[in-house]
């Protein structure tokens, strides 16, 4: 079987980050090329370990559509693939234009609720503008894949729904990480310091300014704990701004961006996981195969992946007050937290262990060939 991946690029985020656990758990006899379009390489030497081939477009200036189709005509012509698999949104629409125009299997990706209110809160009027005539894009081409993956049943519900997509169509594939590199946590008794960590890019809809409100207020009563804020991206500077002007700013770590920032969680005491929306977190299933306690927002992607009071706290995504109690919850009742996390590392085995996600993704594409 050949493949072709198309991706927007090559830089540190979740759906890049998926793409590459996925391909290097492929079998042998699967043929593989990646195809990015801009020249953002955060995890080019993770992509170039792999087997596969690798071809950047490297598009600049204006009109990057039309640029992108001729040359992705080109490599199709050359590489003559079974099927093609495009993701993220300037991928999508270039794929889906040159397969129709070279008759090509595409099946299309959805890794984001991209439409969804909480994501368009802070954009401005010309933004909304601009969003608004993507979506008409997106919708006038969502009929040209043959079949669709996405990482949760949010997600399908949701673009389904958004972009006139057939949910029979639709197959869902969890995120996975490989479980043989993630060896569980054990509860780091260095110090009283109670550390919380937050993993992910800096983003207002990552719920960051929430999480450092409700940081504040615990430390007023509890000078023994610790933030760490592990990630990068827009919302870094008002974030900055936030902990500068509070009364904990000695409390609060901003890492930055940190080649697998899971590993630092094995130093910490809990994951906080404040998102507004997410596609499907590989953070949050990271955490959970690590087996570190668990405090997450109730949105429905992360309520695909742990149970409140079972294998995390969960708590109403964007109020603060609720996750201060929850912070306090953890700290005072840590032995249930402990037990809550063994529950979210065995929870994870079964659902995203890698062997088993890519094995039914490989399959999935077989299927739409023949």
């Amino acid at each position: 079987m050949k493949v072709i991946f198309t991706i927007d690029s090559l830089q540190q985020g979740g759906a890049e980050q998926s793409l590459a656990h996925i391909i290097a758990h492929f079998s042998p006899s699967t043929e593989i090329t990646v195809v990015y379009f801009k020249k953002k390489e955060d995890l080019l030497p993770q992509f170039e370990n792999l087997n596969c081939k690798l071809i950047s477009v490297n598009l600049k200036g204006k009109f990057t559509w039309f640029k992108g189709v001729s040359k992705l005509k080109s490599i199709i012509q050359e590489f003559k693939p079974d099927i093609l698999v495009s993701c993220l949104y300037q991928s999508n629409i270039i794929s889906r234009i040159t397969c129709k125009i070279t008759a090509t299997k595409l099946v299309g990706t959805f890794v984001s609720d991209s439409y969804s209110k909480e994501r368009s809160i802070s954009f401005s009027k010309k933004r909304k503008l601009g969003a608004s005539f993507f979506l008409w894009i997106d919708r006038l081409t969502s009929k040209i894949p043959v079949a669709w993956i996405a990482n949760s049943e949010s997600i399908k519900k949701s673009n389904c729904s958004i972009l006139g997509v057939d949910p029979n169509k639709v197959t869902v594939i969890y995120r996975g990480r490989n479980a043989e590199l993630i060896q569980p946590w054990k509860n780091p008794q260095k110090d009283e310091i109670f550390r919380f960590a937050f993993v992910g890019r800096m983003l207002q809809t990552k719920g960051l300014k929430e999480l450092v409100t409700a940081f504040e207020t615990l430390s007023k009563s509890n000078s023994n704990v610790h933030l760490d804020i592990f990630g990068d991206g827009p919302y870094k500077n008002t974030i900055m701004k936030q902990v500068d002007s509070s009364s904990c700013n000695n409390k609060i770590t901003l890492h930055g961006n940190i080649d697998n920032a899971w590993k630092n969680l094995y130093h910490s005491n809990c994951f906080v996981f404040p998102s507004w929306y997410e596609g499907f977190s590989g953070a949050l299933v990271e955490a959970m195969m690590l087996g570190i306690p668990i405090i997450a927002s109730d949105i429905s992607m992360n309520l695909e992946a742990v149970q409140n009071d079972y294998s995390a706290l969960v708590y109403k995504v964007r109020d603060d007050e609720k996750l201060l109690e929850k912070m306090k919850f953890c700290i005072n009742h840590y032995s249930k937290m402990i037990e809550m996390g063994e529950n979210a590392r065995f929870v994870s085995m079964e659902k995203f262990e890698i062997n088993k996600i890519a094995q039914h993704f490989e399959t999935f594409l077989k299927q739409k060939i023949n």
